[in-house]
């Protein structure tokens, strides 16, 4: 079922939003928009499973999807967490294979849903949008090779002081004691994100704190001493 028209300046103000359409005018998004379905999803829902045929392109409208790929043995690897304002699967949309990876929500998420016909039929007609599509995905490949330099080449440790420093960076807020921001997933879902298990995530931030470089209170980090994490990052490169 295609947007209806009383849903369609939200999907049109949507589509604007994401990088992909970003370069067409208000009467091509109108005609797009008309094309695209909605789709709710519940936290934990899957989108789709890596390995299965691309059926379409989806942009996130409100929450959040944790893409991500899983082992034989069952332990995940987020690739990222995308929110309002991305595209999902552009990829396997524009070269016809498989989804490389699986997508679930994070949380209550609303997606705009582009079938994959009518993707291409709007990479033809309007030849932008390609560009756009490998603007994202060269930016999505330097995300991936730099997952797979930390995970080939840093401890542990050093890809938990990297993603608690970008997160300080990203999140975080000044106090005379240093950096604050909170740590909206659980040590599963980090450990998901530094390829590693719970248990020894729990571990090194505790080491962390013992060593007086950071402060965990329930959901609460603070970064003590910056210098001392980003010397120890030092060390690894």
């Amino acid at each position: 079922m295609s947007t209806s028209s009383a849903a369609l300046p939200a999907a049109i103000a949507t589509l604007k939003a994401t990088q992909l359409f970003s370069a067409l005018d208000n009467p091509e998004l109108s005609a797009f928009a008309g094309r695209a379905v909605v789709r709710r999803f519940s936290p934990g829902e899957l989108l789709f499973s890596e390995g299965e045929p691309c059926a379409g392109l989806y942009v996130v409208a409100a929450g959040r999807v944790r893409i991500f790929k899983t082992s034989p043995a069952g332990r995940e690897q987020v690739l990222t967490i995308e929110g309002p304002g991305s595209s999902i699967a552009e990829l396997p949309v524009f070269d016809g294979g498989a989804y490389p990876a699986s997508a679930a929500a994070v949380d209550e998420a609303q997606l705009l849903f582009v079938s994959r016909s009518d993707f291409r039929a709007c990479c033809l007609e309007h030849p932008e949008v390609a560009l756009k599509v490998l603007q994202v995905v060269g930016v999505r490949l330097r995300r991936l090779v730099g997952i797979i330099e930390e995970l080939s080449f840093t401890t542990l440790r050093h890809r938990l002081i990297a993603w608690l420093l970008r997160e300080a960076q990203a999140h975080g807020r000044a106090t005379p004691e240093g950096t604050v921001f909170e740590l909206g997933i659980s040590h599963q879902e980090l450990a998901a994100h530094i390829g590693t298990v719970r248990e020894l995530v729990s571990r090194n931030m505790a080491r962390l704190q013992s060593q007086g470089l950071i402060r965990a209170q329930g959901r609460e980090i603070t970064i003590l001493d910056r210098e001392g994490l980003e010397s120890d990052l030092a060390s690894a490169l």
